[in-house]
């Protein structure tokens, strides 16, 4: 079993999301005889953001890119590998003023290639990266679930919709900033959820 595990949270230590994360690993880890983990750390190790020279990089033919381009686009092309080579995909996902972490818009940004990881068919668009399955590690500091300030939830599901991840299961902690009691709470029963969902 091949696991990617991205922690898209700012903070590279502390992290809610980040601690789902590894307990879902820690879990997967312990139930398959033999596994082979990817971390990344979009916080520890951020990836540049989508701006004019990556487009016109990415626009140009492989063949007339100048080095740098080369060199920008290499490295779009390694987390893109990363995904493809994964069997299990675990993203930590903290809420960061009611959607993403611009870390992981990042990395949203950088695996989305058209005719690598989904392509345009006669209907619309076509995700290319089926077949695997991902655990989403949720955290926010409010109450936001089923309700109309989640806009992170549907751009989660769309994107990975997009790119073919369908196979797609969610683990939340919420109310994590309404004081100590309520964090051990939330804490207490995300790490249920974790459980409930890895029988």
């Amino acid at each position: 079993m091949n696991i990617l595990q991205i922690n898209s949270s700012a903070r590279s230590s502390g992290s809610e999301s980040t601690r789902l994360a590894d307990a879902i690993v820690a879990k997967l880890s312990a139930s398959a005889a033999n596994v082979s983990l990817t971390r990344r750390d979009l916080a520890a190790q951020p990836h540049p953001v989508l701006d004019e020279a990556t487009l016109q990089a990415l626009f140009t033919p492989a063949e007339q890119r100048s080095a740098a381009q080369a060199a920008r686009v290499a490295l779009d092309d390694a987390l893109i590998a990363q995904v493809q080579a994964a069997d299990v995909i675990v993203i930590g996902s903290p809420m960061y003023n009611f959607g993403i972490t611009v870390q992981l818009k990042s990395w949203f940004d950088a695996i989305a290639r058209a005719g690598v990881t989904f392509k345009y068919g006669p209907t619309g668009p076509v995700g290319l990266l089926g077949g695997k399955k991902v655990y989403v590690a949720v955290a926010r500091g409010g109450m936001h679930r089923d309700g109309p300030t989640d806009t992170q939830l549907p751009h989660l599901k769309m994107f990975l919709s997009f790119i073919g991840l369908n196979d797609v299961q969610f683990v939340y902690a919420e109310v994590l900033n309404l004081g100590p009691d309520a964090m051990a709470k939330a804490q207490a029963q995300a790490d249920a959820e974790v459980n409930a969902v890895l029988v």
